[in-house]
């Protein structure tokens, strides 16, 4: 079998990680491949004509090419199923819906928060001069503390772990690094996701901002 993660040279992208995590929790061997974004490698050749959406994360697995960090989490699951493999996702039928809705709703959802507190914050010590968040993001802020305080309780979204708790905890680790107040229950619960193994293994890959 040969199974290829393509991902982001400089290791900001939050859903990179979320297709290596889940790929380390899937416990298959896989390589990982670099794509300079910066250098607008996504839009070019080589990988222009191996990703159909010229996005990372991309996988390349025995020759089925499949891009965006939830149909990778999905086709994994399919693939490399339970009970011989670990989970990625719920296997109950609600809680894996569920799962896939806070998913949904982290890509598409909160945009000011997501840009003027950009991954970069989480892979990296915040610069001094953070601006203060806008009103608009502001709002976000408070929206996604309101529903992450509805979701959680306990350790994990449902009862065991899945990939959402990851995205989940990265969306809340942009309040928490950028010094924004976070109850302690949901900054309890992020730091948490932030130590498990496979979050730890993409971490130790993250290079410097000065070689980034």
């Amino acid at each position: 079998m040969s199974l290829i993660l393509y991902v982001d040279r400089n290791r900001i992208s939050p859903y990179a990680l979320s297709a290596f995590v889940a790929l380390r929790e899937k416990r298959v061997s896989f390589t990982v491949q670099d794509v300079d974004l910066d250098a607008g490698a996504a839009r070019q050749p080589p990988f222009s004509t191996l990703s159909l959406t010229q996005r990372v994360p991309a996988i390349d697995h025995d020759g089925f090419i499949l891009t965006e960090s939830n149909a990778i989490a999905d086709y994994l699951d399919d693939v490399f199923a339970a009970p011989d493999y670990p989970s990625v996702l719920p296997r109950d039928v609600r809680q894996r819906a569920r799962a896939r809705q806070v998913q949904a709703w982290l890509r598409s959802d909160l945009l000011a928060l997501r840009n003027e507190c950009d991954s970069t914050v989480v892979f990296h010590p915040p610069r001094a001069d953070h601006a203060p968040l806008s009103p608009a993001a502001q709002a976000a802020a408070a929206k996604l503390l309101q529903i992450a305080g509805e979701l959680v309780h306990g350790d994990y979204l449902a009862g065991a772990w899945s990939i959402a708790d990851t995205d989940l905890a990265l969306m809340l680790l942009r309040l928490i690094k950028s010094g924004e107040p976070v109850p302690p229950a949901l900054r309890d619960y992020a730091l948490a996701q932030w130590q498990r193994a496979s979050v730890q293994q993409w971490l130790a890959q993250v290079p410097s901002p000065q070689l980034a």
